[in-house]
């Protein structure tokens, strides 16, 4: 006899982002698997928040109270209606030899939150693992969205349903009736020593597009900065704009240590971005740089 070793290809990566959708809205996305090996081979698909391993699983520390900037949360936010934020089809069959099967990813969120996730799992024969994607998703009440920089708050969301106003976790410092509230960013430069060029980062201000949503009002915005964002060698780049729906815009941020540099003071300063939609929010964004040896 002759062993054949089953082999497959993914159209995606290790990584499958639905990006920003309007709460309510539903989102898709398709996956293809190609069967290359030369024989049938008979699938299933698995969702990590179905396992049923998932309580056991959790019995460790979660992963915010650790040092390291990566998230790691494998499941994050669910639907608080009881079904999972992310569906799939089909959930089993076969595919032959030299043929491909795709597969319908749903993304389909019940409220406001910036880190729903999941992994699915595609195994053959019922037991081989062949392929792990990541799922990701983002779901917003109102149609813009920002995105970028090191995160400053928790990704684990309580349990207790929240008031849209803090479902993000805001600082609210104005009454709620203008509708305005603080959230802070961080944009963390590190220039190499003796480099020519300079530090970057960006952050990226979106407006989405959905049938949910009426109006059709454009999203503007506006990074402002004093004289302390040169001072202390920061330059920004598109710093204000309009977007219409389905746009993003990048907002880059440069930055050259100044010759009266301290090594032991590296500069912290902070400038005031402000997204109007349907509602005005306002975002605290602090930039840090620092040099590094290369």
């Amino acid at each position: 006899g002759h062993g054949v070793v089953p082999s497959t290809e993914c159209s995606v990566g290790e990584v499958l982002d639905m990006g920003y959708i309007v709460t309510g809205d539903t989102a898709t996305a398709t996956v293809k698997i190609q069967n290359t090996s030369k024989l049938a081979l008979p699938f299933s698909v698995q969702l990590e928040s179905l396992s049923p391993t998932r309580d056991k699983d959790r019995q460790k520390i979660p992963s915010f109270l650790t040092p390291s900037l990566q998230r790691t949360e494998i499941v994050g936010t669910q639907n608080y209606n009881g079904f999972s934020v992310f569906s799939i089809s089909p959930t089993e069959g076969k595919i032959e030899a030299g043929m491909s099967q795709d597969f319908v990813v749903t993304f389909r969120p019940d409220h406001e939150s910036l880190y729903y996730s999941d992994r699915l799992k595609v195994l053959l024969f019922g037991k081989q693992t062949a392929h792990e994607i990541l799922l990701r998703g983002a779901a917003r009440d109102h149609p813009m969205f920002v995105e970028g920089g090191v995160p400053l708050d928790v990704p684990v969301e309580s349990l207790a349903v929240t008031s849209p106003v803090k479902a993000l976790q805001r600082e609210t410092i104005f009454p709620e009736s203008e509708e305005i509230s603080i959230m802070s960013l961080l944009l963390l430069l590190e220039y190499v020593e003796g480099s020519a060029e300079p530090a970057r980062a960006e952050i990226t201000v979106g407006a989405m597009q959905s049938p949910l949503l009426a109006a059709k009002k454009a999203v503007e915005f506006s990074l402002e900065s004093g004289a302390e964002l040169p001072r202390a060698g920061f330059a920004l780049d598109g710093p204000r704009g309009a977007l219409e729906r389905g746009q993003r815009q990048r907002i880059g941020v440069s930055w050259v240590p100044p010759a009266d540099l301290q090594s032991s003071d590296p500069p912290l300063v902070s400038a005031l971005l402000t997204v109007k939609g349907d509602i005005t929010e306002s975002y605290r964004v602090l930039l840090m740089a620092r040099v590094v040896s290369a």
